[in-house]
């Protein structure tokens, strides 16, 4: 198996069809054919289904196509590595973040990169994190904040900030109205719009849950954050969740974020990258600034619920 077939597999799929990819990649088409089918042969599976319309990814192909990228990336990475210089860092750095967190982190931390390390492309990459572990483990991404659940040993970790959750509901909610303030038992008691599991958000509170001798029940799953709250917004329920994802409907007075006690829910944030992949000059950069930038959002109050660690 050779670099060159993983790139033409890449490319292929990315443009759906072999004349495209025979055109981006400056091959004969009957060259990149035949690439392809060394490939199948040595693999013992088909990766593509051929049409006149285009080709599609066979089950085994959609595989092959997220090792592919992780291996092509690592390549990159390296070659990278050898040339950038450790006091002018350059290349692309690829930072996974959680949909709760990048409503505070993601512009903040762009325009930060951008002003410091204009020679860094850096591709911010959202994605519930169950799906950001994964792809850490598997070189797709350089770093990636996570929530500290215990099970972050496979990972070099820097821990970035503490952050509360509260219970979001609609303005004109009865819940906590006279209070300003929720108990726990009562907002799990409320309908509830939570995350599905692979989301950071739903295993810490049923963790505290259960710690307090309480449970989740009668939940809506939803995974989209945009989706959920359009949902609160349709009085469908309420949710418990950091507050930077629904900072411009409180702002706007739409939704109120209640604190919750007895007990409070919090999260640790830290920032994760793989023990066997090492950094690039351009990714530890990253990583600095990342901290550097978390730092300063909880100092402004910018972060709101977020405690500097």
């Amino acid at each position: 198996m050779e670099l060159r077939q993983l790139r033409y597999f890449v490319a292929i799929v990315d443009h759906g069809s072999l004349s495209r990819a025979a055109t981006v990649l400056h091959v004969a088409q009957p060259a990149l054919t035949q690439q392809l089918r060394q490939l199948e042969e040595e693999l013992g599976a088909q990766l593509l289904h051929r049409s006149a319309q285009g080709v599609l990814s066979t089950d085994a192909g959609k595989v092959f196509y997220e090792h592919a990228q992780a291996i092509l990336k690592q390549v990159s990475d390296a070659r990278s590595a050898v040339t950038q210089s450790a006091t002018r860092p350059s290349g692309s750095v690829t930072l996974g973040l959680p949909h709760s967190i990048s409503g505070a982190l993601a512009l903040p931390l762009l325009t930060a990169a951008r002003a410091r390390f204009p020679e860094i492309t850096l591709q911010l990459t959202e994605e519930l994190t169950g799906n950001l572990v994964e792809q850490l483990k598997s070189g797709r991404v350089n770093l990636a904040v996570l929530f500290d659940d215990g099970q972050l040993a496979p990972f070099v970790c820097t821990p970035l900030v503490e952050e509360e959750l509260r219970f979001i509901c609609r303005a004109d909610a009865a819940c906590g109205a006279d209070r300003g303030d929720i108990s726990l038992a009562d907002a799990l008691a409320a309908q509830l719009i939570l995350p599905g599991p692979r989301h950071g958000v739903r295993p810490r509170v049923e963790s505290v849950a259960r710690g307090a001798g309480l449970a989740t029940a009668n939940v809506i799953e939803i995974n989209s954050i945009a989706i959920l709250k359009s949902a609160i917004l349709a009085g469908m329920g309420a949710t418990i969740l950091p507050v930077a994802p629904v900072l411009a409907e409180v702002e706007r007075g739409d939704m109120r974020a209640l604190p919750i006690h007895g007990p409070a829910i919090s999260r640790t944030v830290v920032l994760c990258g793989s023990k066997n992949i090492p950094l690039t000059n351009a990714a530890a950069a990253v990583g600095r600034l990342t901290a550097e930038v978390a730092a300063d959002l909880c100092a402004s109050g910018y972060w709101l619920g977020a405690r500097l660690l």
